[in-house]
């Protein structure tokens, strides 16, 4: 049920990104001619206009035209099956995976990516997801640059009800992910989630101060953090994808989370980072409520983008 459930949930979050493919290729389509060059032609604008990059979309794009010429496609349900087919075969094969709490106590987990992608409101709903299986969960401001994001976190830090540890705004970032893993193995606390400084527009500070928290963290707890989560706004699209290339440089990423799935016709990116990074994706966003982050399942996500409905 719970499953049925997620799909759903992925399929409404779809829906502005399913539309700008598939309404493309309808208005192409006629019965009578079958699956045509217009329609070609119109799919692979569709996958354009959805953000699956032109790398990706001319692979499908040749995936799907040598199937044609194989034999010929008749309706939209073929069609789209052989899309999905042939886009699963481009994409990594990767499974559903979770973020597995249980391997360390405290299990650390950092989380980076640029301002306004909604990362602190995934760490407040990461911190309700493990809050609600029962464990113990902390969080840590370490974006400290920002006074606004001390803020932000103790106003969810208070509405989860889970405690937070913070400095003064300009304090040092390592510093309060230092104290953070600290008051974590003092208190016996199940998952620390540590916030961290997301400014782009000065790349090689921002990576050497995420290096640095890194190793402070790692020299208190060692083998942590045990996941580094980048968090991506989908909204962003082919944008992502650069956001993507400079925390994976420098910051150890070990998972991506992309949010804002339900406010874009750009979710087809999330098929583009998993082209070209070999970084899991672990949720997707597709709503402002709690339960609206969910695990990301790559066979999900393609069946509810291409699907002839």
């Amino acid at each position: 049920m719970a499953e049925k459930s997620f799909f759903q949930k992925l399929k409404r979050g779809l829906f502005m990104t399913h539309t700008e493919v598939i309404d493309k290729v309808k208005e192409a389509f006629t019965p009578e001619l079958g699956v045509d060059q217009g329609v070609v032609d119109a799919l692979e604008e569709g996958l354009l206009g959805a953000d699956v990059g032109a790398e990706l979309t001319g692979a499908i794009i040749g995936k799907v035209e040598e199937r044609i010429r194989q034999n010929k496609i008749r309706d939209m349900d073929e069609l789209s099956r052989i899309v999905k087919e042939e886009t699963r075969a481009l994409i990594p094969q990767q499974v559903m995976q979770t973020i597995d709490t249980s391997k360390s106590k405290p299990f650390v987990i950092l989380v980076v990516g640029v301002n306004g992608t909604g990362k602190t409101t995934t760490i407040a709903k990461l911190a309700m997801r493990w809050k609600g299986e029962g464990k113990s969960v902390l969080l840590g401001a370490a974006d400290t640059f920002r006074a606004a994001a001390i803020e932000q976190l103790q106003m969810w830090a208070d509405r989860v009800g889970v405690p937070l540890v913070k400095h003064k705004a300009g304090s040092d970032p390592a510093a309060v992910a230092h104290d953070t893993v600290a008051a974590a193995k003092s208190r016996g606390v199940d998952v620390a989630i540590i916030d961290t400084a997301g400014r782009l527009h000065n790349k090689a500070h921002l990576m050497q101060e995420l290096a640095k928290v890194h190793r402070v963290i790692d020299k208190e707890l060692p083998g942590a953090p045990h996941e580094t989560i980048l968090v991506i706004d989908g909204t962003t699209g082919q944008n992502g994808v650069s956001q993507a290339e400079a925390f994976l440089k420098s910051a150890n990423v070990t998972g991506i989370v992309i949010t804002k799935l339900d406010g874009t016709a750009k979710g087809g990116v999330v098929l583009s980072i998993m082209r070209q990074f070999q970084i899991p994706v672990k949720f997707v966003g597709v709503g402002e409520a709690a339960d609206d982050l969910i695990p990301f399942d790559p066979n999900d996500f393609v069946e509810g983008l291409f699907d002839a409905e």
